[in-house]
This record gives C-alpha cells, structure tokens and sequence, in this order.
C-alpha cells in the first residue's frame, strides 16, 4: 500500500542510508525532505528519488545546530503540511580515534552530530506528530554502541550508545500517545564515512560489509508496520567476519592538553 501524503525528513539524506531510504520511500508514496551539510549532494540524491518517480526537498542544514534544525522542520511543516516520519540518519566519525589523542573540538563536533542532532530534531518534529497521535522516528545507531572499539573510536561509540539509550526513553515517555520510535544499529556499511578512517578498509573488504539499501530496508520495515505494532530495536550485522587488525592505526604521540 502506497502511503500517499506521508511526510518524513531524513537527515543525512544526501548520502550512504539516508540516500538509499530516502528513494525507497519516495517510491512507496512519501514526500522526503532530504536534510545535511553538503548542498551538492543533496542535490544529487533529489535527482535520484525524482528519477525513481518520487517527490523530495532538500534542506542544507547541520543537524547539531539547534536553531537551524527548528526553522528546518518550521520550513516543512509549512510547505508540505506535517511530519510523518522522522530518519535520523546523520552521522560522522572523529579523526582521531583514541582518548589520549581526540582533540576536543573533534569530540564535541561528533557528540553534537551523532546525539545532539538526533534530539534536536525529535523534540522539533514532536509537537505535530503528538498533535495528530500519529508518528515514527527511525534513529540509526551502531553496534559500536555495544562493543566499542578503535575503528570508530571513544566519542562516536558513546555517542551511538547514547541514541540507544535516548530511544528507549523516547518510548517510555511516547507511551500511548500513537508516536513510536526505532533504533537500528548496523554493523559496518559501505558508504563514504568510511573514507574518513586513518586508514579506509580495501574495496574486498568493503565487498563483505552491509550495504545502505540493506539498512534502508529495515528502516522501510519499520516505517511501514502499522502504527499499532512497535520495533523498538533492530540489530544488523554483516554474514562475514573479517580480520580489521590491519586497519587500527600505529599509536601516536599524546595530545599536549
């Protein structure tokens, strides 16, 4: 069933998952409001639901500004009407990956993207989807929320925990009101935050890794499930263990605080 006149903004939407639900929904009826910091490519992905028949706004917006993110859902409540769904799927990882070398503008900059941003963005979308007792909100975690290691290092694994956690509040304080929330946590996809490690996984281990359009379809699973029924939490892991040893960057000096 199409679900036409269905709002839902995806931040993040430019790239990796958020690029891939976003076409997936448009295709199911949604209008999708694509939100990220790049206007190129959200730009590129607009084109990409258009061509697969669908409708879509963009909104250049960095989601751990607390004001732009009001005037952004502000902006869609005005031009499409409501909120239906809300995809937090932004994310960023930090450029040094140890506690003795995080730089702490670099530790803000991912706790603000990563957990702030998605709170940001849920207290925003709240007052007209508890108007209407009618919401979802899908917040894209990890599983280095629940085995932290040095390939995503000490800020973004706290961060991710943190959106576990938050989740979980969000459906103890929703209770009843017809407003549900989903936290995915995926194990490692190939998409280009990746590029952004001290040292980017090879193309045969990227091959072995979970793509977006496997993540999108979970969150299509649990955007689409009738309003009665709730998955609160949905795991994700790649078939194949792979050696990352490789790939953890020599110790560097410590960072003179």
């Amino acid at each position: 069933m199409r679900a036409e006149n269905k709002v839902c903004i995806i931040t993040g939407g430019g790239t990796g998952v958020g690029r891939a639900v976003g076409v997936k929904l448009a295709q199911q009826g949604f209008a999708v409001v694509l939100v990220g910091r790049t206007a190129s490519s959200l730009e590129a992905a607009k084109a990409e639901v258009e061509a697969a028949g669908g409708t879509a706004l963009v909104f250049p917006c960095d989601v751990g500004d607390y004001e732009a993110v009001r005037a952004m859902v502000k902006s869609t409540i005005s031009e499409l009407g409501r909120v239906d769904v809300l995809v937090n799927s932004a994310g960023i990882g930090g450029r040094k990956r140890t506690v003795a070398t995080m730089e702490p503008g670099d530790m803000e900059r991912v706790i603000k993207t990563d957990l702030l941003g998605p709170m940001y963005c849920c207290q925003a979308v709240l007052p007209d989807m508890l108007s209407r007792r009618e919401g979802t909100i899908v917040n894209v975690s990890s599983l280095a929320a629940y085995t932290p290691g040095p390939l995503s290092g000490p800020a973004y694994g706290a961060a991710k925990a943190g959106l576990v956690n938050f989740n979980r509040y969000l459906n103890n304080e929703l209770r009843n009101t017809g407003v549900r929330a989903c936290c995915i946590s995926p194990g490692e996809i190939d998409t280009p935050i990746l590029d952004k490690r001290p040292i980017p996984p090879s193309k045969a281990a990227r091959a072995t890794m979970l793509g977006a359009d496997d993540v999108a379809d979970a969150i299509v699973l649990a955007v689409r499930l009738p309003q009665r029924a709730l998955v609160e939490e949905i795991a994700i892991r790649p078939t194949m263990v792979r050696d990352r040893s490789k790939e953890v960057p020599p110790q560097e000096p410590l960072l003179d605080l």
